[in-house]
Parts: structure tokens; sequence; C-alpha cells
């Protein structure tokens, strides 16, 4: 009996083992189904095969198939726009200035100074409406000084690449600002070349058959506000004749408000040169600064008519000068004598001139218009136009007079069109 039980105690011992390794291995066992693998192995020898769920495939197969899933799913998407919608996404980066910076002074240095800026062809534009429109325009940037993050981020995204951004403090800008009220963002820019630029379609909508010569005109404001009256009427192009002051002058560039990029602008013509720029058939007219010529022609015309007394077409009584790029100056009367002034016929500024495309030269206050302008007037078959005015009463400013030439040159296209739809609806 007792050789019995201690032959039960002795089968039972192996068992106790087993039962306890399984109960402590089970959370592993457990936590390694969860795993989801392929083969799981008991410690008895037990194999238990898995078999994938709906949907799921071996790791194997779907290695393989993962390139063609990826393939595929690349075909079908729509590749997305190479243009970065974000700052962060374009991966644009920029610099900030520490105490001591030198690179803003010199820079400013070099392009407000008339040399530097000529030889090394850099132009300073300032805020945000001018550097935006040049941009547009297809103008090249080099460097950009702004004081806040915002200023940059507004402007477009793909015109920045390749620029160099430097961040510094609104008193430095404020500094070499030539605005009363800074806008915190200065960019320096390769000089524009018309021919690259590109103008807005809607200024090409409106362009005229009417161009501006601007002969020996030194004012920058007066260029520059002449430049916006030109834009405004839709004038083709404008030609600066040698000794005028650069278009691209910082003074010119604020007063002009953007015409720059939006009218087509050539620099530093010899009158040799014009011609070349000028359509084919075009009359070259010249407004009158009330020379003796004209005021002879106005006091004839007053003893035979009343009207033109009437209307004030007799204008002060300073003699025309002309000057050849100011190496000589001839008085008018003078000049007459010498038989070598061209003779030009005075008309009012309002009787038809535009039925051939027509150029119109305005001349420095100072000096009044050149000996080539009347040349080139003569040999094209154009004329004076003469602005009336109050006797006594000085000439009028060049970009007043600009003006009004410009938009009554608009007018009498736009009467024409009117007539010429009107007999056309008439057949």
């Amino acid at each position: 009996m007792a050789a019995l039980g201690e032959h039960a105690c002795w089968a039972t011992r192996p068992l106790l083992p087993v039962v306890q390794a399984w109960e402590l291995d089970a959370r592993r066992w457990v936590w390694a189904l969860r795993r989801s693998p392929v083969k799981v192995v008991f410690p008895l020898g037990q194999v238990v095969e898995r078999k994938p769920g709906p949907g799921k495939q071996p790791r194997k197969a779907a290695a393989e198939a993962g390139p063609r899933k990826q393939r595929l799913k690349q075909s079908c998407q729509v590749p997305p726009s190479q243009t970065p919608s974000t700052w962060e996404e374009s991966g644009l980066r920029y610099d900030k200035a520490f105490p001591g910076d030198k690179r803003l002074s010199s820079v400013m240095t070099v392009v407000k100074s008339r040399p530097f800026w000529e030889k090394q062809g850099k132009v300073l534009l300032e805020g945000h409406r001018l550097i935006a429109d040049a941009l547009k325009a297809g103008a090249v940037p080099k460097v950009f000084f702004f004081s806040r993050l915002e200023y940059i981020k507004e402007l477009p995204i793909e015109k920045l690449k390749g620029v160099s951004l430097i961040k510094v403090k609104f008193e430095d800008i404020k500094d070499w600002s030539d605005l009363v009220t800074p806008q915190g963002i200065m960019g320096i820019f390769a000089r524009p070349d018309h021919v690259k630029m590109t103008y807005p379609e809607t200024q090409l909508h409106h362009t005229l058959p009417i161009l501006l010569i601007c002969d020996n005109l030194r004012d920058p404001g007066n260029l520059g506000t002449i430049l916006r009256s030109a834009a405004g009427v839709g004038c083709s192009k404008v030609l600066l004749t040698k000794g005028c002051v650069d278009a691209w002058e910082p003074r010119v560039l604020r007063a002009g408000m953007g015409a720059h990029f939006q009218v087509p602008i050539i620099n530093s013509l010899d009158w040799e040169a014009v011609p070349n720029y000028l359509p084919t058939d075009t009359c070259v007219y010249v407004a009158d600064n009330c020379g003796l010529y004209t005021q002879a022609q106005a006091q004839a015309q007053a003893q035979m008519s009343n009207k033109a007394s009437d209307y004030g077409w007799v204008c002060d009584r300073r003699p025309l000068t002309f000057h050849k790029y100011e190496e000589e100056e001839e008085n008018l009367e003078s000049a007459a004598n010498k038989g070598w002034l061209p003779e030009l016929e005075a008309q009012s500024y309002d009787s038809d001139w535009t039925e051939a495309p027509a150029a119109v030269v305005i001349g420095g206050e100072t000096s009044g218009v050149s000996l080539e302008s009347l040349q080139l007037a003569e040999s094209t078959g154009g004329g004076r136009l003469l602005i009336p005015i109050v006797p006594g009463v000085d000439s009028l400013n060049s970009a007043m007079a600009a003006s009004i030439l410009l938009f009554e040159g608009k007018r009498q296209l736009q009467v024409r069109a009117e007539h010429l739809s009107r007999d056309g609806s008439y057949h």
C-alpha cells in the first residue's frame, strides 16, 4: 500500500512543472498571438497555422504587392502643383541683420549715386505696390530689405527664388528711405529692359497710336507725372532723348507711381535714332512754348478774326530758345534771320491732328524744345500744337501741357471711332 502511494506520487511530479510553466508563460504567448504571427508553436510541440483574415495577405506577398500598389496609386493621383503654396513649402530663407551690419548702407550708397547706378545697372524700388508691379512686369530682383516678415510674404513666392532676403530694423529703412512715410520694404532690381518687360493686358488692350517724346526734361517730378499721364492715356511708348533726367532715378520712380511698368520707356536716345522707334507714317507735333513764330501767327489771326483773341491764343512774349544738348543756344528771332529755322504751321491743340499715328514732343520748361525736334516735325509733316492761355500768363508746366495734349489726342480718337461705328451701322 505504501509502495502504491509512493508510485502515485512519483507519477504526478512531472506534471506539475508543465502546468506551472504554461501558467507563467501564458501572458507571453497571448502577447505573441496579438502580433498575428503566421505560425504558433506551443511548448508541447503543437503547431497551429493562422489563416490571414479577409482582405489581408501574407507578409511576403504584401511586400511584393506594395510597390505595384504605390505605382498604381501614384498614376491615379493628379500631380500636385510645382509652385509651393506657402512660405514654409517653398524653402525660402532670410538673413537677419545684426547691429553693425553694413549691407544696407553699402547697397544704398551704390543705388543712390547716379554714376554707380548707371554703371552697375541697378534701380531702387520702395513700397509694396511698386515692387509688386515690378515683379508682375518681369523685373528681376536682386535684394530685398524688409522690417517685417509679413511684407515679404505678400509677394509672389515664385519670384523670390535666388533673391537675397535681409530683415533689418525699421529705423534703418527709415534712414535711407526717400518716402515721407516709409513702408518697411525696399528692393534692389536690375535695370529693366523694355524689350523683356511684360505689360498688363488691360494696358495693351487700350494702347493708342500716340507716342510721347520728352525733349530735355530735367525735373524728376515733372517727368514722373508725364509718365503717369502717358500710361493713363494709353501711349504706345515714351522716348527720352539725351539731356532728360534718367527715367529710373528714384525721384522719377516715386512720382511715376508704377507707370514705368505700364508703358514702354526708351531712355537716352540720340535724335538720329528717334525715327527708328516711330511707326510708319507717324506725324510729329511739337508742344508750342508760345515763341515768336507762334505769337506772330496768333496776332495775325487776331487781326483777321476776333476768335483768336477771344480764346486767348496769344501767350506770353518770352522768346523760344533752342539747344543742342546744351552746347549752344540761339534766340528764335536770330534763328529766323539766319534762315535755318524750320517753318512749322501752328494749330490749336483741339484741331484734328490724330488722323495718322502721332508723336507729341514735350520740351523742358527752361530751354523749351530743341532744334532737332522741330526738324523732325518738319520732315514728318507735323506742326506746332498751341494751347491757349490768357495773355500775360506764364507758359504751362511741362507735365500739365503733356497731359492736356495727350488726353486731347485720346478724345479725338474716341470721337473718330464713334463716327466710324455710327456710319457703319447706317450701312
